[in-house]
């Protein structure tokens, strides 16, 4: 099953995540390397969210991510939830 994490930013998003970008691809790559990370970024024009796609059993492993991300932990996201979603083409 896959399920789409939907992040929230705060303004000027940009400038304030640089002090927990490297941790935050870190954790992201480490997300990917295991399989439960397909994709993620920022969404653009404006810059006022991000989406980033799991593969997993369950909406738990999508809600962990969000829990102990470095950009959530340092309040950067305002808001973020988790969504299943039914692939009908592709995947």
């Amino acid at each position: 099953m896959y399920y789409l994490l939907f992040y929230k930013t705060v303004e000027n998003y940009v400038q304030r995540r640089a002090p927990y970008r490297d941790q935050h691809l870190a954790y992201a790559t480490a997300a990917q390397k295991r399989g439960e990370l397909l994709m993620g970024g920022a969404l653009s024009d404006p810059v006022d969210g991000a989406l980033l796609l799991f593969k997993g059993e369950s909406a738990e492993l999508a809600e962990s991510f969000a829990r102990n991300d470095p950009y959530v932990k340092a309040g950067l996201i305002t808001e973020w939830r988790v969504r299943p979603w039914t692939v009908v083409i592709g995947g």
